[in-house]
Parts: structure tokens; C-alpha cells; sequence
């Protein structure tokens, strides 16, 4: 799943969520909006932490990419350097 569906997944939850509290609550007004409240704030913090994962995923990602890249450029640049040699030593 990707991250843009799990985000708007979880922020239509959190919508949802606070009108079915409010048709349904059984206590005081002042006490639902803080109960809704207190769940916004955590659900804000779950989304939080896995956008935070996620950045670390792609960073790692990202990371390894270039690793590997930095290998197969040293590995061309190392060949075309002994392609040069044998192409010089043929010459002579």
C-alpha cells in the first residue's frame, strides 16, 4: 500500500471518526470536543511517526542506491583505465 492511501486512509478515519463521536456522544459538548481533540492529537502523532519511517526507508534506500553506484563507477573507471594500458601496450 502506498503512503499517499495509508495517509488518506488514516485522515478519513480521523474525520469519520469525530462526527460519529459527536452524533453519538453521550456526555457534555465541552467533554466530546476534548475527547476528539485528544484523539486528533493522536492520531496526528501516528501519522507522524510512520511518515517519519518512511522517510528513514527511503533514506536507507536512497543510501544503498548510491553505494552501489559509487561500486559500479569505480568498477567502469578501473576497467577503462586497464583498457587504456592494453590498448597503449598493443600499440608499441
Amino acid at each position: 500500500m502506498s503512503s499517499g492511501k495509508l495517509l488518506l486512509g488514516v485522515l478519513a478515519g480521523v474525520a469519520a471518526g469525530a462526527l460519529l463521536g459527536v452524533l453519538f456522544a453521550p456526555d457534555k459538548g465541552s467533554v466530546t470536543r476534548k475527547k476528539i481533540s485528544k484523539k486528533g492529537e493522536d492520531y496526528a502523532e501516528a501519522v507522524k511517526e510512520k511518515f517519519n519511517e518512511f522517510l528513514d526507508d527511503m533514506t536507507e534506500k536512497f543510501e544503498k542506491i548510491s553505494e552501489e553506484t559509487a561500486g559500479f563507477t569505480e568498477m567502469n573507471k578501473s576497467g577503462s583505465e586497464g583498457t587504456k594500458k592494453d590498448a597503449k601496450a598493443s600499440s608499441v
